[in-house]
């Protein structure tokens, strides 16, 4: 079995955090980061943390992207990316006080030339494959690309794990992805629903998604923690307490934890809780979790099963 994560449009991400940040002035930071960051990117490297191999693909671009290859490959990750022209972007996020201020950029453009090269990387694909594809996409790249990939998952036995924001995801639920990652406001965006507020309303929603095709569900709902939801089971999991630093990469974290854990053969409810405590860990600091302090967040973390009827 080999893991593929595809990253469309990379990044890397500078944390920045003032006592003050005013307009106008020249604010100077009482502490910065730079990381190799892209949601699929996290997720190769948390696995990395699990000793769980993967292989990072999807485009980089200029002295940006030599980085980001750069880092992964320092972590002992396999890389096949497909090269493009133009400058891989650098996204800011600022933390001062308890604002924080998030600026992300478009990236570069991907010609359709870059785009069948990926294509033609994931028709290698077998059915002893797991392939994530999570985040946004870079200038020039259609969402089609989701339902192309996910037709291929179907035509070639692959598992897919989307963590996507497009609405062109219901159009790949028919290819039967084997987990979807929406949080809250994403999985009432694609029903066409203002709000999903109570625990009845959250899970009839997954039970919608379910029956167009998903066959697993992982819900990311912030300071409420997370829902599971597959055809025989609802699983309910709290979320520790704790200061919120960074909330960019929370999900990816919890992402790669939870489908790690079901790689090592650890049950449901286990998986679970270990991605909701991994998950806040990203949180509480500013780039991703070692995972080093799971076992204290887990001894906060609820498990509740709801009824799958």
């Amino acid at each position: 079995m080999m893991i593929y994560t595809c990253t469309m449009n990379p990044a890397i991400d500078l944390f920045m955090a003032f006592e003050q940040y005013e307009p106008f002035n020249v604010n100077r930071s009482i502490y910065e980061d730079y990381q190799a960051n892209g949601k699929a990117i996290n997720i190769s490297f948390i696995l990395k943390k699990m000793d769980i191999k993967s292989t990072a693909t999807g485009f980089l671009g200029g002295f940006t992207g030599e980085y980001i290859e750069q880092q992964l490959i320092e972590n002992s990750i396999s890389v096949n990316f497909v090269k493009v022209d133009g400058i891989t972007r650098i996204n800011t996020f600022i933390r001062s006080g308890q604002l924080e201020y998030k600026a992300v950029n478009r990236g570069p453009e991907i010609s359709q030339k870059a785009q069948e090269a990926l294509i033609q990387h994931i028709k290698k694909l077998t059915s002893q494959d797991i392939l994530f594809v999570s985040g946004s996409l870079p200038k020039g790249v259609s969402d089609n690309i989701f339902v192309t990939i996910a037709k291929l998952s179907e035509r070639q036995g692959f598992s897919l794990i989307l963590d996507i924001s497009s609405s062109r995801l219901m159009d790949c639920l028919p290819h039967r992805p084997y987990l979807i990652k929406p949080n809250n406001e994403e999985m009432a965006h694609l029903l066409g629903i203002p709000k999903l507020e109570s625990k009845k309303e959250l899970v009839m929603a997954a039970k919608t998604l379910l029956d167009k095709g998903a066959e697993r569900i992982l819900v990311s709902r912030g300071e409420k923690g997370a829902l599971y939801v597959d055809k025989e089971n609802v699983l309910f999991a709290t979320a520790p307490k704790g200061k919120v630093v960074n909330t960019a990469c929370a999900g990816d974290t919890m992402l790669a934890v939870f489908v790690g854990k079901i790689l090592k053969k650890e049950n449901l409810e286990e998986a679970l809780i270990c991605a909701t405590a991994a998950g806040s860990s990203t949180a509480f600091r500013a780039g991703l979790s070692d995972l080093e302090d799971i076992p204290l967040l887990k001894q906060q973390i609820q498990l509740k099963r709801g009824s799958s009827e």
